[in-house]
């Protein structure tokens, strides 16, 4: 494999460090910081400014955080189900890369597995009540 860019060891570094207890406690510490120099303020509009820019930078850099990881993990996780369906024989290899669908092209095939999945119930119902009656 080749070395991780910059920018994936940072956003995978950060993921980590923003999920663990030490960053919510922090985040609440600077919260009760804030309130609690209210007063000192005078409840001031630059001291309300203080917090709801540092909330929306924070928020803003988080979303774009979340979406790199989740879009690498969405991506990892694709490809393993690909190599499962590709390795599995019976399985039907036209379901590969289903991602790249359009969305009337998923919902149809969505609808035949539904489909599927009813019949299969519906066998299943019927063997269990043979095998109840026996």
């Amino acid at each position: 494999m080749k070395t991780k860019s910059l920018f994936t060891r940072f956003t995978e570094w950060a993921a980590r460090a923003t999920g663990r207890p030490l960053a919510t406690i922090v985040a609440f510490s600077v919260l009760v910081v804030w309130a609690a120099t209210g007063p000192i303020f005078h409840y001031s509009d630059t001291w309300q400014l203080v917090i709801n820019t540092g909330t929306s930078l924070v928020t803003f850099l988080m979303v774009f955080l979340i979406q790199s990881s989740q879009n690498r993990d969405t991506e990892a996780l694709q490809i393993k189900l690909d190599e499962l369906i590709r390795a599995f024989k019976p399985a039907d290899n036209s379901l590969l890369n289903l991602e790249e669908l359009e969305e009337k092209e998923l919902d149809v095939l969505r609808d035949e597995y539904r489909v599927l999945a009813e019949k299969a119930r519906r066998l299943k119902e019927r063997a269990e009540k043979k095998q109840s009656r026996k």
